[in-house]
């Protein structure tokens, strides 16, 4: 029972993934990857980390993609032209990497696991104990690092998205009464 849910949840993390690479409107590749994100949590909970499920839907599903809806309707990005022609060959390709990936591994996890059992997960591996200690020695500079990209990330996309047309408060030589 355990497995069909944890088998319905990868399916459905999967084709929602797929989805939000292949649609054209940005809007619902976004939404998608809320799917995404929520079928991944639910199988962290089935795989006995409820902890890391939890920091999933609050940090990824309820900030991250936020931030993406918010960076989407700043730039008013519109649903992207259809050009079949022009696609063809690069879809050939992607196609073409997709299969080999997959391929690669299938192979890789054939060998890492014919005739291996299961090892269930320690419980310092899910603990909020393992997790803390992790987090705030090991990963400490690439957690920062993350951060700062993001911060980055919004800045930029406000700047761009600024018009042309708006108005520069800056220091231009005028008076103050606003006259040159």
């Amino acid at each position: 029972m355990e497995l069909g849910i944890f088998v319905a949840f990868a399916l459905l993390a999967v084709a929602s993934a797929i989805v939000v690479v292949a649609h054209r409107n940005p809007v619902y590749s976004t939404l998608s990857l809320v799917v995404t994100l929520v079928s991944t949590a639910a199988m962290f909970v089935l795989l006995g980390a409820p902890f890391i499920a939890a920091l999933q839907i609050l940090i990824y599903t309820g900030a991250i993609v936020v931030l993406f809806l918010f960076v989407i309707m700043l730039l008013n990005v519109r649903r992207e032209a259809f050009a079949p022609a022009a696609n063809q060959g690069q879809r050939w390709g992607a196609a073409l990497a997709g299969a080999a990936f997959a391929g690669l591994l299938l192979v890789m996890l054939w060998r890492a696991y014919a005739g291996v059992p299961a090892q269930p997960l320690a419980a310092d591996l899910v603990s909020l104990t393992g997790l803390a200690r992790s987090l705030f020695t090991r990963y400490m500079l690439p957690f920062q690092i993350i951060g700062l990209l993001l911060l980055a990330a919004v800045t930029a996309a406000t700047v761009l998205a600024r018009r042309p047309d708006a108005v520069d408060f800056g220091d231009r030589g005028e008076g103050a009464g606003g006259e040159p």
